[in-house]
C-alpha cells in the first residue's frame, strides 16, 4: 500500500540545508526595522489618504484641455489672419466677426485662469518661473486682441492666446498623469493590512476593535485566511504564512510558538494566537512604507532646468520690452507703433515650446518603453538611468526564477538517473520543502512516475525511510550517512564535493545502506541573466548581486553570470544600507528587485527597477518597472534613458535659444534695415518653434532599444 504522510511531519532538518537558514532569520529580522525610528511618521493604517490626490489635478488639466481645444476650433476658423494666411472663408452674418473673440474669452477664463492662479505662489515668493511667464503671455495676448477688436479687427491673435493655454494644459495634464501614477506605493502598502482585528481579553473573551487601537502586549486571535495585524510573536497554534508581500517568496512559512510574525502578511489553514510587540508607526511594514515615502518626492532634472530657464527668460522677457518701450517712444514718441513692439516682444516671449519641450519627450518615451516592457513611473529615474555606473541585481525571482529546480543528479553503476529520480520521488512523496518539491518537479518534466513506497517513517534529524520492493530505502543529508555509517563511492564523492564548492545541499538516495545516487537543488537562473550581464559590462556598467542567501550559493551564481561584486547574507533592513555604501562611493547606482523587502533599496537607489512578477508594492516603489520580468530589459531602460534625455536637452536648447534670439528682432534692432516683426508674424514663428519641438520629440520613436524594432502591444 502506498503511504500517505503529513508534510509537517517531515523533518529535513539533516539534509544539510545551512544555505537555507538564513531565510528564516531574513524574515523575522524584518521586524528590527521598527527601530528605524519614524517617530514623525502617521499610522500606517492612515497611508491610504497620505500626501497629495493628484488624480484630481489629471482630471482637471484633462478636461479643461479638451474643452478648450474645441472651443479653438471656431476661434481658429473665424480668425480673420489665419483665413488670410490658408486663403480660405467663413460665413459672414451679423455677429460673425465676435465669435473668435466669444469663445477666446471663455478660453481665457476657463483654460486659462488656472496658470494665473499657479502664477500667485510664483510671485508670492518672488521667484517668477515658467506660471508667471504662461501667465504674462496669455494675459498679454488676450487684452491686446480686446483692443485690437476695436482699433484692427486683423491686428488681434486670440488665436495665439488660445493655441498657447491648449498646449499648456496638454504639458500639464500629461505631467499630472506622470505624477499621479508614480504615488500609488503607499496605498499599495496600506492596503496589506485589516482595518480591525480580533483582541483577546484576560477572561478569554474576544472583542473586535480596530487596528488602530492594538497596543504592544495586547493578544490578538488571527483566523485562518485572515491578515496579520501587527508584528508580534506566535504564542499558540500552527499555521503556514504567506509573506510573499514582504519577501517576493512565493512559498508559506511555517509559523508556531516562538516564530515571529508581520503585519499585512496573510495566514493560511491554521488558527494563532499573537502576542503584539509593534504597532502602528513600529511595524516592519511601517517602516518600509516611511522610506518608500520619499520616492514621492521626485522631479525631473530636465524639468526643473526648463522652470529656471522659464524665470531667466521673464525676466529678459520683460527688460527688452522695456528698452523697447523706452527705445521706440524717444525714436518715434509714444503710439499705437510702440504698444504692439512691446507686445511682440511679449508674445515671442511665450514658452509654447518651452512648456511642451518635456512633456511630449516625457509622453512619447514612456509609450516606447511600454512598447518594449519597460513601464515608466518616474520620469527623474528615466533620465538619471543615463548616468548609472553600478546595478545591483536582486538574486531571488530577479537573477534566479525564485523556484527550487534539480541542479545536478550521480548515480553509481548499474543505476540510471530516471530509475533513482522516480524512487527519490516516491519517497519525498508531498513534502512541502523546497528540495523535495525541486525533485519531485524533475521526475515531472522527465514524464517519470514516482515510485510507490510503504512504511514510511521520519527519522529526526536525519532524513526519511521507507521500503520499496521490499527493500529500505532513505534519503537525507550528510547526518543520514553518519547514522548508517555509510561510505560515499567516489563518484559520488567527488558530486559533493563540487557541490559544496558552489554551496548546495546534498541529498543521498541509500538502499540497504548503500549511497546510490545524489542529487542538488539550486534555484534556477534565468537563462536572460548571463546576456544581460554581458551587455552592461559591455556599456561599461559595473553588475553586483545583493542577496540574503547565504555567501558560497551567492559566489556560485555570481561566477556563473560574471558578475562582479557580491553582497550575500545581507537581511532586508540592510539593503537599503548596501545601496547607500556604494552611494558614498561616489557611484551612481540603479537596483533591480522584486520583494517588499527590496523597497527600501529601489527607493534609495538612484534608479529603482522593479521585476514585473515581483510584488504589488515592489512595482510601486520602483520609478521603472520590467513587465516581462527579463533582465535583459534592464539594457533597454540605459538606452532608453540615453535616448530620451538627449531629445529632452535638444528641445531645451530649441526652446530657449529660439526665444533668446527671437527676442531682439521682436524689438526691432533690424528695423534699420527694413525688417519690422509684427506681433501675428511673431505669434506665428512662436507657433512654428512648438511644431519644430514636437517632430523632433516625434523622433524619439525610431529608436530601436535592445538592437530590435519595438514590438506593438496587442
Amino acid at each position: 500500500m502506498e503511504h500517505k504522510h503529513a508534510h509537517e511531519s517531515h523533518d529535513h532538518t539533516g539534509y544539510g540545508h545551512d544555505a537555507h537558514k538564513h531565510a528564516g532569520a531574513a524574515r523575522e529580522d524584518v521586524t528590527a526595522h521598527a527601530a528605524h525610528g519614524h517617530e514623525d511618521h502617521h499610522h500606517a493604517g492612515a497611508h491610504a489618504g497620505h500626501g497629495v490626490d493628484h488624480s484630481g489635478h489629471e482630471a482637471m488639466f484633462r478636461r479643461r484641455f479638451w474643452v478648450s481645444l474645441a472651443l479653438t476650433i471656431p476661434v481658429l476658423l473665424f480668425s480673420p489672419m489665419i483665413q488670410t494666411w490658408f486663403g480660405f472663408s467663413m460665413p459672414e452674418f451679423s455677429g460673425s466677426q465676435l465669435i473668435g473673440p466669444f469663445f477666446a474669452i471663455i478660453i481665457f477664463l476657463y483654460g486659462g485662469v488656472p496658470f494665473l492662479q499657479m502664477a500667485v505662489p510664483e510671485i508670492r515668493n518672488r521667484r517668477p518661473g515658467m506660471m508667471v511667464l504662461i501667465s504674462l503671455a496669455i494675459t498679454v495676448a488676450f487684452l491686446y486682441s480686446l483692443f485690437a477688436v476695436f482699433v484692427d479687427p486683423m491686428g488681434g491673435f486670440f488665436w495665439e492666446m488660445a493655441t498657447l493655454i491648449d498646449i499648456m494644459l496638454l504639458g500639464h495634464w500629461l505631467e499630472m498623469r506622470s505624477v499621479r501614477q508614480a504615488s500609488g506605493a503607499l496605498n499599495e502598502l496600506a492596503k496589506l493590512l485589516p482595518d480591525m482585528a480580533e483582541r483577546i481579553l484576560p477572561d478569554g473573551e474576544i472583542e473586535q476593535v480596530r487596528v488602530a487601537a492594538l497596543r504592544e502586549g495586547d493578544l490578538v486571535l488571527v483566523r485562518p485566511g485572515a491578515s496579520i495585524p501587527a508584528d508580534g510573536d506566535v504564542i499558540e497554534g500552527h499555521s503556514s504564512v504567506n509573506e510573499s508581500m514582504l519577501t517576493g517568496e512565493s512559498r508559506p512559512v511555517e509559523k508556531e510558538p516562538g516564530a515571529r510574525v508581520i503585519a499585512g502578511t496573510l495566514n493560511g489553514a491554521g488558527s494563532l494566537r499573537v502576542r503584539v510587540t509593534a504597532t502602528g508607526d513600529q511595524t516592519a511594514l511601517a517602516g518600509i512604507m516611511w522610506l518608500v515615502e520619499q520616492a514621492q518626492q521626485s522631479k525631473s532634472n530636465a524639468q526643473i532646468l526648463a522652470d529656471r530657464a522659464a524665470g531667466w527668460l521673464f525676466y529678459i522677457a520683460l527688460a527688452v520690452a522695456a528698452l523697447t518701450a523706452i527705445g521706440w517712444t524717444l525714436a518715434t514718441s509714444f503710439n499705437l507703433a510702440v504698444v504692439e513692439r512691446v507686445v511682440t516682444v511679449l508674445v515671442i516671449a511665450c514658452p509654447h515650446a518651452l512648456g511642451l519641450a518635456i512633456p511630449l519627450v516625457v509622453a512619447i518615451s514612456t509609450s516606447l518603453g511600454a512598447k518594449n516592457g519597460i513601464l515608466v513611473r518616474d520620469r527623474l529615474a528615466l533620465e538619471t538611468a543615463r548616468r548609472i555606473d553600478t546595478v545591483i541585481f536582486d538574486k531571488t525571482g530577479t537573477l534566479t526564477e525564485g523556484r527550487f529546480g534539480l541542479a545536478g543528479l550521480e548515480t553509481v553503476t548499474g543505476w540510471s538517473e530516471e530509475t533513482a529520480l522516480a524512487l527519490a520521488a516516491g519517497v519525498e512523496g508531498d513534502s512541502e520543502h523546497p528540495i523535495a518539491q525541486g525533485i519531485r518537479r524533475a521526475a515531472e518534466e522527465r514524464k517519470l512516475t514516482p515510485e510507490a513506497v510503504t512504511g514510511f517513517e521520519a527519522i529526526k534529524g536525519r532524513g526519511i525511510r521507507a521500503v520499496h520492493d521490499g527493500r529500505t530505502v532513505y534519503a537525507g543529508g550528510p547526518q543520514l550517512l553518519d547514522m548508517l555509517d555509510a561510505r560515499l563511492p567516489d563518484s559520488l564523492a567527488r558530486f559533493r564535493d563540487d557541490a559544496s564548492r558552489k554551496g548546495q545541499a546534498v541529498v543521498y538516495l541509500v538502499v540497504e545502506n548503500e549511497p546510490v545516487a545524489a542529487f542538488t537543488v539550486a534555484d534556477i537562473v534565468r537563462p536572460e541573466s548571463r546576456h544581460a550581464v554581458d551587455r552592461l559590462h559591455a556599456m561599461g556598467i559595473e553588475v553586483a548581486m545583493l542577496t540574503g542567501d547565504a555567501r558560497p550559493v551567492a559566489e556560485a551564481v555570481a561566477a556563473e553570470l560574471g558578475i562582479d561584486t557580491v553582497m550575500a547574507e545581507v537581511l532586508p533592513e540592510h539593503k537599503e544600507q548596501k545601496v547607500a555604501e556604494l552611494q558614498r562611493q561616489g557611484k551612481r547606482v540603479a537596483m533591480v528587485g522584486d520583494g517588499v523587502n527590496d523597497a527600501p533599496a529601489l527607493v534609495r537607489a538612484d534608479v529603482g527597477i522593479a521585476i514585473g512578477s515581483g510584488t504589488d508594492v515592489a512595482i510601486e516603489s520602483a520609478g521603472i518597472i520590467l513587465v516581462q520580468s527579463n533582465p535583459l530589459d534592464v539594457v533597454k531602460v540605459f538606452e532608453l534613458s540615453r535616448a530620451t534625455y538627449r531629445k529632452m536637452i535638444e528641445n531645451l536648447l530649441w526652446a530657449t535659444a529660439y526665444n533668446v534670439l527671437a527676442l531682439p528682432l521682436a524689438a526691432g534692432v533690424l528695423a534699420p534695415f527694413g525688417i519690422l516683426l509684427s506681433p501675428a508674424v511673431g505669434a506665428l514663428f512662436m507657433s512654428l518653434s512648438t511644431i519644430i519641438v514636437a517632430i523632433n520629440a516625434q523622433f524619439l520613436r525610431r529608436v530601436e532599444l535592445g538592437g530590435m524594432r519595438p514590438a506593438t502591444i496587442a
